[in-house]
Protein backbone atom coordinates (compact mmCIF):
# COMPACT_ATOMS: atom_id res chain seq x y z
CA UNK A 1 0.00 0.00 0.00
CA UNK A 2 1.28 3.59 -0.62
CA UNK A 3 2.98 5.68 1.87
CA UNK A 4 0.07 8.15 1.02
CA UNK A 5 -2.92 5.74 1.20
CA UNK A 6 -1.31 4.25 4.79
CA UNK A 7 -1.62 7.72 6.06
CA UNK A 8 -4.82 8.58 4.74
CA UNK A 9 -6.34 5.31 6.10
CA UNK A 10 -4.78 6.23 9.71
CA UNK A 11 -5.63 9.74 9.77
CA UNK A 12 -9.16 8.99 10.94
CA UNK A 13 -7.59 6.16 13.56
CA UNK A 14 -5.25 8.56 15.23
CA UNK A 15 -8.24 11.38 15.66
CA UNK A 16 -10.32 9.02 17.23
CA UNK A 17 -7.41 7.75 19.66
CA UNK A 18 -7.28 11.44 20.61
CA UNK A 19 -10.58 11.94 20.74
CA UNK A 20 -10.74 8.86 23.07
CA UNK A 21 -7.95 9.87 25.43
CA UNK A 22 -9.41 12.89 25.61
CA UNK A 23 -12.36 12.29 26.82
CA UNK A 24 -10.88 9.41 29.53
CA UNK A 25 -8.38 11.66 30.37
CA UNK A 26 -9.40 13.05 34.13
CA UNK A 27 -10.09 16.06 34.93
CA UNK A 28 -7.09 17.03 36.37
CA UNK A 29 -5.34 16.60 33.30
CA UNK A 30 -7.32 20.22 31.99
CA UNK A 31 -5.37 23.44 32.80
CA UNK A 32 -8.23 24.97 34.31
CA UNK A 33 -9.30 22.80 36.90
CA UNK A 34 -5.75 21.75 37.52
CA UNK A 35 -5.76 24.89 38.97
CA UNK A 36 -8.94 25.52 40.80
CA UNK A 37 -8.78 21.45 41.87
CA UNK A 38 -12.27 21.14 40.76
CA UNK A 39 -14.20 19.74 38.01
CA UNK A 40 -17.54 18.22 37.28
CA UNK A 41 -18.70 14.89 35.66
CA UNK A 42 -22.01 14.70 34.32
CA UNK A 43 -24.26 12.40 31.68
CA UNK A 44 -25.75 13.19 28.72
CA UNK A 45 -29.20 12.43 27.32
CA UNK A 46 -27.47 9.54 25.45
CA UNK A 47 -26.01 8.19 28.30
CA UNK A 48 -22.38 8.95 27.83
CA UNK A 49 -20.02 9.91 30.73
CA UNK A 50 -18.16 13.75 30.57
CA UNK A 51 -15.84 15.28 32.11
CA UNK A 52 -15.15 19.36 32.32
CA UNK A 53 -14.19 22.50 34.08
CA UNK A 54 -17.87 23.98 33.14
CA UNK A 55 -21.06 22.34 32.99
CA UNK A 56 -23.13 23.02 30.11
CA UNK A 57 -26.67 25.16 30.15
CA UNK A 58 -28.41 22.37 28.68
CA UNK A 59 -27.13 19.72 31.51
CA UNK A 60 -27.06 22.27 34.56
CA UNK A 61 -30.45 20.95 35.63
CA UNK A 62 -29.38 17.85 35.95
CA UNK A 63 -27.61 15.14 38.34
CA UNK A 64 -23.70 15.67 38.39
CA UNK A 65 -20.82 15.13 40.80
CA UNK A 66 -17.65 17.70 41.83
CA UNK A 67 -14.16 15.95 41.58
CA UNK A 68 -10.79 16.97 42.81
CA UNK A 69 -7.86 17.44 41.18
CA UNK A 70 -7.24 13.69 41.75
CA UNK A 71 -10.84 12.66 39.82
CA UNK A 72 -12.35 11.48 43.07
CA UNK A 73 -15.61 12.15 44.04
CA UNK A 74 -15.82 14.67 46.83
CA UNK A 75 -19.64 16.15 46.11
CA UNK A 76 -22.88 15.69 44.41
CA UNK A 77 -25.48 18.32 42.90
CA UNK A 78 -28.55 16.76 42.50
CA UNK A 79 -30.92 17.34 39.53
CA UNK A 80 -33.22 20.23 39.79
CA UNK A 81 -36.76 19.45 40.72
CA UNK A 82 -39.85 21.14 39.47
CA UNK A 83 -42.33 22.26 41.88
CA UNK A 84 -44.16 19.30 42.38
CA UNK A 85 -41.40 17.03 42.73
CA UNK A 86 -39.95 19.83 45.23
CA UNK A 87 -43.13 19.49 47.00
CA UNK A 88 -42.98 16.01 47.24
CA UNK A 89 -39.41 15.84 48.58
CA UNK A 90 -40.41 18.98 51.20
CA UNK A 91 -43.56 16.51 52.27
CA UNK A 92 -41.31 13.60 52.69
CA UNK A 93 -38.66 14.97 55.00
CA UNK A 94 -41.76 16.78 56.98
CA UNK A 95 -42.50 12.99 57.38
CA UNK A 96 -39.40 11.76 58.44
CA UNK A 97 -38.68 14.85 60.54
CA UNK A 98 -42.27 14.51 62.44
CA UNK A 99 -41.13 10.30 63.05
CA UNK A 100 -38.10 11.04 64.20
CA UNK A 101 -39.42 13.20 67.13
CA UNK A 102 -42.45 10.65 67.77
CA UNK A 103 -39.56 8.17 68.14
CA UNK A 104 -37.51 10.10 70.59
CA UNK A 105 -40.60 10.64 72.62
CA UNK A 106 -41.18 6.93 72.80
CA UNK A 107 -37.80 6.36 74.18
CA UNK A 108 -37.78 8.78 76.16
CA UNK A 109 -41.31 8.28 77.84
CA UNK A 110 -41.68 4.64 78.05
CA UNK A 111 -39.93 2.17 79.87
CA UNK A 112 -42.02 -0.78 78.13
CA UNK A 113 -45.10 -1.88 76.39
CA UNK A 114 -46.78 -2.02 79.27
CA UNK A 115 -46.58 1.81 80.29
CA UNK A 116 -47.50 2.42 76.76
CA UNK A 117 -51.07 0.45 77.14
CA UNK A 118 -51.60 1.38 80.67
CA UNK A 119 -51.43 5.07 79.27
CA UNK A 120 -53.95 3.57 76.31
CA UNK A 121 -56.41 1.73 78.50
CA UNK A 122 -56.47 5.50 81.07
CA UNK A 123 -57.70 6.84 77.16
CA UNK A 124 -59.94 4.79 76.25
CA UNK A 125 -61.42 4.50 80.05
CA UNK A 126 -61.94 8.11 79.59
CA UNK A 127 -63.27 7.61 76.33
CA UNK A 128 -65.98 5.18 77.43
CA UNK A 129 -66.97 8.09 80.17
CA UNK A 130 -67.82 10.75 77.86
CA UNK A 131 -69.12 8.74 75.64
CA UNK A 132 -71.72 7.21 78.23
CA UNK A 133 -72.05 10.90 79.38
CA UNK A 134 -73.57 11.99 75.71
CA UNK A 135 -75.46 8.86 75.41
CA UNK A 136 -77.26 10.54 78.42
CA UNK A 137 -77.00 13.51 77.15
CA UNK A 138 -79.14 12.93 74.11
CA UNK A 139 -81.97 10.87 75.86
CA UNK A 140 -82.59 13.78 77.70
CA UNK A 141 -82.97 15.62 74.20
CA UNK A 142 -84.90 12.82 72.92
CA UNK A 143 -87.32 13.05 75.67
CA UNK A 144 -87.39 16.61 75.60
CA UNK A 145 -88.38 16.17 71.96
CA UNK A 146 -91.04 13.96 72.34
CA UNK A 147 -92.57 16.03 75.16
CA UNK A 148 -92.82 19.12 72.79
CA UNK A 149 -93.93 17.13 70.22
CA UNK A 150 -96.83 16.23 72.54
CA UNK A 151 -97.42 19.66 73.33
CA UNK A 152 -97.70 21.04 69.72
CA UNK A 153 -100.28 18.89 68.85
CA UNK A 154 -102.85 21.03 70.63
CA UNK A 155 -101.86 23.76 68.68
CA UNK A 156 -102.58 25.10 64.90
CA UNK A 157 -101.80 23.37 62.51
CA UNK A 158 -101.33 19.94 64.10
CA UNK A 159 -104.64 20.05 65.80
CA UNK A 160 -107.46 18.74 64.34
CA UNK A 161 -109.72 20.97 66.41
CA UNK A 162 -111.45 23.79 64.44
CA UNK A 163 -110.90 26.64 67.79
CA UNK A 164 -106.96 25.29 68.07
CA UNK A 165 -105.16 28.48 68.55
CA UNK A 166 -101.95 29.12 66.83
CA UNK A 167 -98.29 27.58 68.27
CA UNK A 168 -96.93 30.11 70.72
CA UNK A 169 -93.47 31.31 69.30
CA UNK A 170 -91.11 30.41 72.38
CA UNK A 171 -92.88 26.94 71.95
CA UNK A 172 -91.79 26.53 68.08
CA UNK A 173 -88.09 27.93 68.77
CA UNK A 174 -87.77 25.39 71.60
CA UNK A 175 -89.08 22.84 69.22
CA UNK A 176 -86.48 23.48 66.82
CA UNK A 177 -83.55 24.66 69.22
CA UNK A 178 -84.35 21.12 70.65
CA UNK A 179 -84.04 19.19 67.46
CA UNK A 180 -80.92 20.84 66.25
CA UNK A 181 -79.18 20.32 69.56
CA UNK A 182 -80.14 16.24 69.34
CA UNK A 183 -78.82 16.28 65.28
CA UNK A 184 -75.67 18.02 66.84
CA UNK A 185 -75.16 15.59 70.13
CA UNK A 186 -76.76 12.56 67.70
CA UNK A 187 -73.54 13.34 65.38
CA UNK A 188 -70.99 14.03 67.99
CA UNK A 189 -71.98 10.59 69.85
CA UNK A 190 -71.25 9.00 66.52
CA UNK A 191 -67.99 10.65 65.96
CA UNK A 192 -66.87 9.63 69.65
CA UNK A 193 -66.93 5.63 68.53
CA UNK A 194 -64.73 6.56 65.64
CA UNK A 195 -62.44 8.37 68.10
CA UNK A 196 -62.25 5.27 70.09
CA UNK A 197 -60.90 3.04 67.12
CA UNK A 198 -58.51 5.59 65.73
CA UNK A 199 -57.01 6.01 69.62
CA UNK A 200 -57.27 1.89 69.83
CA UNK A 201 -55.12 2.00 66.06
CA UNK A 202 -52.94 4.92 67.76
CA UNK A 203 -51.61 3.36 70.20
CA UNK A 204 -51.50 -0.19 68.82
CA UNK A 205 -49.06 1.57 66.20
CA UNK A 206 -47.04 3.09 68.80
CA UNK A 207 -46.52 -0.23 70.62
CA UNK A 208 -45.49 -1.71 67.39
CA UNK A 209 -42.63 1.12 66.96
CA UNK A 210 -41.83 0.85 70.29
CA UNK A 211 -40.64 -2.68 69.86
CA UNK A 212 -39.46 -1.93 66.56
CA UNK A 213 -36.77 0.93 68.13
CA UNK A 214 -36.13 -1.81 71.09
CA UNK A 215 -35.06 -4.23 68.90
CA UNK A 216 -32.94 -1.99 67.05
CA UNK A 217 -31.09 -0.89 70.56
CA UNK A 218 -30.73 -4.28 71.85
CA UNK A 219 -29.12 -5.61 68.97
CA UNK A 220 -26.19 -2.30 68.67
CA UNK A 221 -25.74 -2.60 72.67
CA UNK A 222 -23.96 -6.31 72.30
CA UNK A 223 -21.47 -4.39 69.42
CA UNK A 224 -20.75 -1.41 71.60
CA UNK A 225 -20.57 -4.01 74.17
CA UNK A 226 -18.06 -5.65 72.87
CA UNK A 227 -16.01 -3.09 71.27
CA UNK A 228 -11.74 -3.69 73.09
CA UNK A 229 -11.31 -1.46 75.76
CA UNK A 230 -9.44 1.92 75.30
CA UNK A 231 -5.95 2.25 76.33
CA UNK A 232 -6.99 4.14 79.10
CA UNK A 233 -9.03 1.81 80.37
CA UNK A 234 -6.91 -0.60 80.41
CA UNK A 235 -4.27 1.05 82.63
Amino acid sequence: MPVASRLSYLAPLASALLAVAAYAAPPSQHSSSGSKGIAYRWVDEHGVVHYGDNIPPQYASQDRAILNSQGVEVGHLDAQKSPQEEAVAARAREALMKQKQHDAFLVSTYTSVKDIEALRDARLDQLKGQRAAAEQYVESLRARLASLQLRVLDFRPYSARADARRMPDDLAENLVRTLNELRVQASALDAKGSEETTLRAQFQTDIERYRELHAIHSQSAPSSAAEPPTAAATR
